[in-house]
């Protein structure tokens, strides 16, 4: 088989990590790095208010392990599965990027026990939900309606004390909840 011309034939002809510059010369640090370009509008912050969602690394993921956890929600009568999974994944993206990393199950699990898909919802919460969430899949406004409903500090507990504490929890959501805008 004949060798990749690419291929250095032997660790000799490798490329080295060190420059090959002249005894006493090394190369200058790293400059840092500047927001100077048109689109780092940092000096304002990110920009923050309805529909703007909570930017954070690989938040998308949040909708993959979404399906891991379908066959624990507990549904109301004509409620969906995806409604249900887009609005858990939201609120899941929020806390995660709070923290600064990607979504993982724990968050997801905070969502759910938020909006009481993890069972002990009682029937004015679920009819609530159900209206809340009507369509969320598929309509971006009435996903963040909900998600910026939800107090970050809540979202931020450990599962168990949302758990305990999930009536109080639900009870603030629904007072802060507005319908979703429109485009």
């Amino acid at each position: 088989m004949a060798a990749d011309p690419f291929v250095a034939d032997t660790l000799d002809d490798e490329p080295r990590q060190q420059p090959n510059l002249a005894p006493g010369v090394s190369m200058p640090p790293a400059r840092p790095w500047v927001p100077d370009r048109p689109g780092d509008e940092v000096a304002l912050g990110q920009p923050r208010g309805r529909l703007f969602g909570t930017p954070g690394p690989n938040i998308g993921y949040a909708r993959t392990l979404a399906h891991h956890l379908a066959d624990r929600l507990a549904l109301g009568p004509h409620e969906h599965l995806a409604d249900a999974l887009a609005v858990v994944s939201e609120l899941a993206m929020k806390r995660a990027a709070s923290y600064g990393r990607a979504p993982v199950m724990t968050d997801l699990e905070c969502g759910a026990l938020v909006l009481g898909y993890l069972g002990g919802c009682d029937p004015d919460d679920t009819l609530w939900r159900i209206e809340a969430t009507e369509g969320a899949d598929h309509d971006y406004p009435t996903r963040r309606a909900v998600c910026d409903a939800a107090d970050l500090a809540v979202l931020r507990r450990p599962p168990n004390d949302i758990a305990r504490r999930a009536r109080e929890v639900r009870t603030q959501l629904r007072a802060a909840w507005r319908p979703g805008d429109t485009w």
